[in-house]
């Protein structure tokens, strides 16, 4: 059960994002409170997937301070790191399906590996997942038989399962083209309309013009808040 709390999904204060002992962001500073919608724009390079994996501790966080979802990142102990993520939902651009295993057995396994036991439960959680991104009919069908979007949409059902307070995704519409794109979108605005906060690190300006929100920018090592100053986004494909 998710806590009623003020307290920000994410605080970051004074941090430092390193990738491979690089600091590839300095000075970072920002909050997302529950419930909004925020791009994570920038060029490849510039740090978008390191602050993200710094988020849920696939990074170690060596300077600064870093709360999400309730958790201290700093000297977080391993032990606790599967918790944290229990409370994200994370989706990346390149699905990480099990291509031997139906879009069911997909779900499952990531069901029975964050704690659930009963298995009418796991199938009612299962089939309201698949349902509300538009799949209720796929629960047999193997990832090969679904097209690239269809299989984003499975990634997401997955990343919704234990009801995340944040959904952390990373280029979620980059190999799609514009209309898949656009339908994976209003997936995403639907998720945030029912009171999940959304971070989402995208290239596709054209998506941020048409559903414009807060962005959050990394270049030349810094991170810019269009909640703060204003920038332009051309220098950040």
């Amino acid at each position: 059960m998710i806590a009623f709390s003020n307290e920000p999904v994410v605080s970051v204060s004074n941090t430092t994002i390193f990738q491979d002992q690089n600091a590839v962001l300095k000075d970072v500073n920002f909050e997302i409170e529950k419930g909004e919608f925020v791009y994570l724009v920038g060029k490849t390079g510039s740090g978008k997937s390191s602050l993200l994996k710094t988020l849920y501790a696939d990074l170690k966080l060596y300077a600064g301070s870093i709360h999400v979802g309730g958790f201290q990142l700093n000297g977080i102990r391993s032990r606790k790191i599967p918790l944290l993520r229990r409370k994200l939902g994370i989706i990346f651009q390149d699905f990480q399906l099990f291509p031997d295993r139906t879009i069911s057995e997909n779900l499952y396994f990531v069901m029975k590996a964050t704690g659930w036991r009963e298995r009418s439960k796991m199938k009612a959680r299962l089939t309201e997942v698949l349902i509300k991104v538009g799949l209720g009919a796929y629960l047999s069908k193997m990832p090969h038989q679904l097209s690239g979007g269809e299989q984003q949409r499975v990634v997401i059902a997955r990343a919704l399962i234990n009801e995340p307070v944040l959904l952390i995704a990373d280029e979620p519409t980059g190999n799609l083209d514009p209309d898949v794109a656009d339908g994976i979108h209003r997936i995403f605005q639907d998720i945030n309309n029912s009171g999940t906060t959304v971070l989402m690190a995208t290239h596709d300006h054209r998506l941020i013009n048409i559903h414009p929100g807060r962005i959050l920018k990394c270049i030349d090592g810094q991170l810019l808040d269009s909640k703060i100053e204003k920038f332009d986004l051309t220098d950040s494909i």
